[in-house]
């Protein structure tokens, strides 16, 4: 079902259920939180300052008393870090029903992760790739579980480069050419997972969604202040939609029963650029099986995490 219209009041009653979402302290991850426990799920905010993620929850405990709400430290930008999140999150919790890997840098000057990465390659797809790897026993363990990545038009910009995907030194870099790869990484890793799923009959559903034009409110990371991004915002601050709109894709894909594998949603307005979520379709190269693999390949070996 592509319903037209789709909204919060569609979701279905969520209790038992066990969400976690990157970048959760604003924004898409915010809204889609706020969601999520509204309608009764235990939601775990996975944030890289602890400070910003405890003031999220208080707002939203503020707006609804009962909410279930855990808030863990995560640095994406540190394979560490993303390690240490999953040992903390497997001591209280023994399954995971959502992954909803949100968080991403936008747009930021040429820099390295703690590990050596470009940060917007290493940060929205190396990070999460790791992440999902490392809850990938929790997962298993959760009938009809899901991973939602969250995409962005700017995929259809990107491209592929395995001779120097990762920039190397500044090498052929822009933001937003490595904006653009990063988000098409999303898509590719997500069919891939859904291959992977399927050929050792896990009962795991990979997913993904982009928000359109959408105001994330993100002041997370102090990058985000650049001219660039400034400039980004500017030309697009008459079509850009609110969080709380641009958030809707990714609830959808997350916890609308009617979803299949493989599903990609955003806005169903003008070029996708705002509105009410619908399938939509990624470029033709996001479906490229063998990009895809070596791709999954190459992420397994610098992350050093095994899927199995």
């Amino acid at each position: 079902m592509n319903r037209q219209n789709w909204t919060l009041n569609d979701i279905p009653d969520l209790t038992g259920k066990t969400i976690i979402v990157t970048g959760a302290n604003a924004g898409l991850g915010f809204e889609s939180v706020k969601a999520f426990v509204h309608n009764g799920a235990n939601v775990v905010m996975a944030c890289r300052s602890l400070e910003k993620g405890t003031i999220a929850r208080k707002q939203i405990i503020r707006l609804f008393p009962s909410s279930i709400i855990q808030v863990m430290e995560l640095d994406l930008a540190d394979l560490r870090s993303i390690h240490n999140f999953a040992t903390t999150f497997r001591q209280s919790h023994a399954h995971l029903d959502v992954l909803l890997n949100n968080a991403a840098a936008m747009l930021v000057p040429y820099s390295l992760t703690k590990d050596g990465f470009e940060s917007q390659m290493g940060i929205n797809h190396l990070g999460h790739f790791a992440l999902t790897g490392v809850l990938m026993d929790l997962l298993k363990k959760s009938p009809d579980s899901r991973v939602v990545n969250v995409s962005s038009l700017s995929h259809k910009q990107g491209t592929i480069d395995f001779d120097n995907l990762l920039f190397k030194n500044g090498t052929d870099f822009t933001p937003m050419k490595a904006y653009g790869r990063s988000k098409l990484c999303n898509l590719l890793f997500t069919y891939e997972l859904q291959r992977f799923f399927n050929s050792r009959n896990i009962d795991c559903k990979s997913l993904a969604a982009h928000p359109g034009i959408s105001s994330t409110n993100n002041p997370s990371r102090k990058e985000e202040t650049n001219m660039l991004m400034k400039i980004y915002k500017l030309s697009f601050s008459s079509i850009i939609q609110p969080a709380s709109m641009g958030a809707l894709p990714e609830i959808r894909a997350s916890v609308d029963p009617n979803v299949k594998p493989n599903d990609y949603y955003g806005p169903g307005g003008l070029l996708e650029l705002s509105g009410h979520p619908v399938l939509v379709r990624p470029k033709s190269s996001a479906l490229d099986v063998d990009i895809a693999h070596r791709l999954w390949e190459i992420s397994e070996t610098l992350t050093s995490v095994k899927y199995s």
